[in-house]
């Protein structure tokens, strides 16, 4: 079985905080809407959270087993999964190695809530997603940045003192790439 990652989840490095995971496999969602929200009080930031509805949505396949399944779970406490319809997936690359009756899932929340000046978007959180759809291609990247609703909302930056606890796998390269993918959709950083 396989996991949608559309977020923190699509950077290896960051999966790999919570279990041990097969490899991404690009892919988008149709009728998927990934946006900047909160999922619930214990959050001290604005994560990404997704619905079903319109658009589309970029991200990875992950395999999973159950146990990992399980793990994943609880990172995305807040969120429920979902089974995703295979004839709404589309495989960015070669590599999809989809069949018949595949179980993929997704977490999603049926109901989105805006960021706010105590539950910000944060860089960190940005930079750990980026860094993972840059290791796909700028191409992934932008098409992420393009797709994601709510650049809006407030962003404090916090990359002198991150707060985003899954933080991985950015590198100082990326960061002026991150600033110039985003520069237009986003409030300057403070």
């Amino acid at each position: 079985m396989y996991i949608f990652g559309y977020g923190s989840l699509i950077n290896n490095h960051s999966r790999q905080l919570t279990g041990q995971t097969g490899k991404a496999i690009p892919a988008v969602i149709q009728g998927l809407q990934r946006y900047w929200g909160k999922v619930d009080g214990s959050y001290k930031i604005a994560p990404l959270v997704a619905r079903i509805g319109e658009g589309h949505c970029n991200g990875v396949l992950v395999a999973v087993d159950d146990i990992t399944l399980q793990e994943f779970d609880r990172r995305e406490k807040g969120y429920h999964r979902v089974r995703v319809n295979l004839d709404s997936i589309v495989c960015v690359s070669d590599e999809c190695i989809l069949e018949e009756g595949e179980t993929v899932w997704v977490y999603v929340k049926d109901k989105t809530e805006v960021p706010c000046k105590h539950q910000p978007i944060v860089q960190t959180y940005v930079d750990t997603v980026l860094a993972g759809c840059l290791s796909i291609s700028e191409s992934f990247a932008k098409t992420f940045v393009e797709t994601t609703h709510g650049w809006h909302h407030p962003l404090e930056n916090d990359r002198h003192n991150p707060k985003y606890g899954n933080l991985a796998g950015v590198l100082d390269e990326h960061l002026y790439t991150i600033d110039r993918l985003i520069e237009q959709v986003r409030l300057p950083l403070k």
